[in-house]
């Protein structure tokens, strides 16, 4: 099984990047959120991947987080009626973070809004995996994890503090997906360890 692939992007495209390593080309599937943080061509890059094989065919989908690719795993492997492509849609259309406060707070609506998910579907999918966003999976790290705040701020996990600062900005105007990424920006330049109040700012003012 190919768990990881490391080497020099010699082809990027929305969906779909070509990794070159050890003189062999790597064709591999990649949701929009992981696409847009890649570096360009010629440049080196490794992603964790996951290995779908049939019968006709052989595919590779690749994230650049090891838990990101153990929960696109869980969604493949543990929710019936979701294959390899619907959950590209759903990582492609929201942030792994996003996707588990979401089922954590059962918020259907909200996948729903995902192409290819209707409202069973979505309710199915927090059923069979709520638990488990809850409890974390076996990974190297914990899907969820509790986080130190500043004093005063209350005992928030990550996935917490990232819905505070999604609702704060969509109360201002903001799409879901447009607040989503901004946060996602905003905690990747400042870090976990910081107030929503600090994420909330940053993501106004990149």
């Amino acid at each position: 099984m190919i768990a990881s692939v490391q080497g020099t992007i010699v082809e990027s495209h929305l969906l779909r990047v070509v990794i070159e390593a050890a003189g062999v080309g790597y064709e591999i599937n990649v949701p929009i959120t992981t696409s847009e943080k890649l570096p360009g061509l010629g440049k080196s890059a490794k992603l964790y991947t996951y290995a779908v094989y049939r019968d006709d065919s052989q595919a590779l989908y690749g994230f650049l987080k090891r838990d990101d690719r153990e929960f696109f795993k869980l969604l493949v492997e543990k929710v019936s009626g979701i294959g390899p492509k619907m959950a590209l849609t759903l990582f492609s259309k929201l942030s792994v973070q996003m996707l588990q406060a979401a089922i954590m707070n059962s918020d259907a609506k909200l996948l729903s809004q995902c192409p290819g998910i209707g409202k069973k579907t979505a309710e199915r999918l927090i059923i069979e995996l709520k638990d488990k966003v809850k409890g974390g999976v076996s990974t190297s790290t914990p899907l969820i994890s509790s986080i130190d705040l500043p004093a005063g701020s209350g005992d928030h996990t990550e996935v917490s503090k990232f819905q505070d600062a999604i609702s704060a900005l969509t109360a201002l105007g903001y799409k879901v997906t447009e607040a989503d990424k901004a946060v996602n920006r905003a905690i990747g330049k400042l870090g976990p360890s910081v107030s929503v109040e600090e994420i909330i700012k940053t993501a106004l003012n990149p």
